[in-house]
């Protein structure tokens, strides 16, 4: 407990700048060593930021009642409504104080959006675009869970599951079937399969989900898909480096579609630290692509782009990806999640590593 204890009186004197410099870069090492760290100073510059917010809402309300309680309301009704000509005057003579009162209205409006979260909620806001592909509208609420039964029943195997009603993209974790995607891909789904560049669509089962880094683990469950022998690729522990050239495969349309270039900032939307921001043109159906750099290690998770500004796309860290996998509860696997050690992607030509990659790449399919 005392170590909890310590543990948040050091993140509040991080985030009042009360450090000197040398702690200062020490905490910020530790940040980048240990990412439930970095994610407990995020949260809690988030509830300090919600604390200190409301108490603003709570002296501009208080403002509010002060101004609105010195404005002789009838007064002002008695003289303005007999006379309509003396509206103009009026105005002038009560504008200032008016001003007042509807500005303190709007940055009231305005805290509340601040102590709620709305504001700078990147799902919520505007500016932040995530990339599932809508596939089909056709497909109501009441006639999914039967359709979806009725594929489950008369699907023979390796057919294509079409058309799905969300589409995005998603990867292999492991050679015995085990594959990622983004939470926001496969959210308020009744059904999920994916489909391989060959066509081969199968059923997957939801693991495990975290919504908080927008990340699913999905396991296949089809009995007409066949575990690889291993992976080409491994999941990057470290962080990557401002400027290193990455790409990504996804699925915009119904066949993979290659993007590349650089990363242009360690953190994702609005300063988030879970995510990298990348230059690379990405479009609906690329959220839960792998992001890898030339060596062929998946470095993040493609999740979102900003609508304002060309080529700025946004993708989940690989370090929050391996946290997720480790809080998978034992008792929810039907068989044994274990990542590849041994990365055959290294040393080869661009081309190259994507004719390999191809195989472990899939679309995810909703209903």
């Amino acid at each position: 407990m005392k170590s909890e204890t310590d543990m948040i009186d050091r993140i509040e004197a991080y985030l009042r700048d009360e450090m000197n410099a040398e702690e200062r870069a020490a905490f910020d090492q530790l940040r980048r060593q240990h990412p439930g760290i970095d994610h407990q100073v995020v949260a809690h510059q988030t509830l300090m930021k919600q604390f200190e917010d409301y108490a603003a809402q709570k002296k501009l309300m208080a403002d509010m009642e002060d101004i609105h309680a010195s404005l002789d309301i009838a007064r002002i009704r008695q003289e303005v409504m007999p006379e309509p000509g003396m509206v103009v005057s009026l105005w002038k003579k009560y504008q200032s104080i008016v001003s007042v009162a509807a500005s303190v209205a709007v940055v009231a409006v305005v805290g509340t959006l601040l102590a709620t979260g709305t504001l700078f909620n990147k799902n919520a806001h505007s500016d932040y675009n995530a990339l599932r592909r809508e596939m089909s509208q056709k497909i109501n609420n009441i006639a999914r869970s039967q359709n979806a039964l009725i594929r489950d029943i008369k699907k023979p195997a390796n057919s294509t599951v079409n058309p799905g009603e969300y589409g995005g993209t998603g990867f292999a974790l492991t050679a015995n079937g085990y594959v990622v995607t983004n939470y926001h891909v496969v959210n308020g789904s009744d059904s999920v399969y994916i489909q391989n560049t060959e066509g081969d669509s199968y059923k997957v089962r939801t693991v495990y989900v975290d919504p908080a880094y927008d990340i699913a683990i999905l396991q296949i469950i089809d009995p007409a898909f066949k575990a690889y022998r291993s992976l080409p690729y491994t999941i990057k522990r470290s962080s990557s480096d401002l400027g290193e050239n990455v790409y990504t495969i996804g699925f915009p349309r119904d066949e993979p579609v290659l993007g590349i270039g650089y990363l242009s900032s360690r953190t994702g939307y609005s300063g988030d630290t879970t995510a990298y921001q990348v230059s690379i043109p990405v479009n609906p159906g690329n959220s839960g692509g792998p992001l890898l750099d030339n060596r062929g290690n998946v470095i993040g998770i493609i999740s979102g782009k900003q609508t304002q500004t060309d080529g700025a796309a946004f993708a989940i860290k690989s370090s929050y990806l391996l946290k997720a996998i480790q809080n998978i509860p034992q008792d929810s696997l039907k068989e044994k999640l274990s990542l590849s050690k041994k990365n055959t992607l290294a040393g080869l030509s661009r081309t190259d590593q994507i004719r390999k990659m191809q195989d472990y790449i899939f679309m995810v399919k909703v209903y």
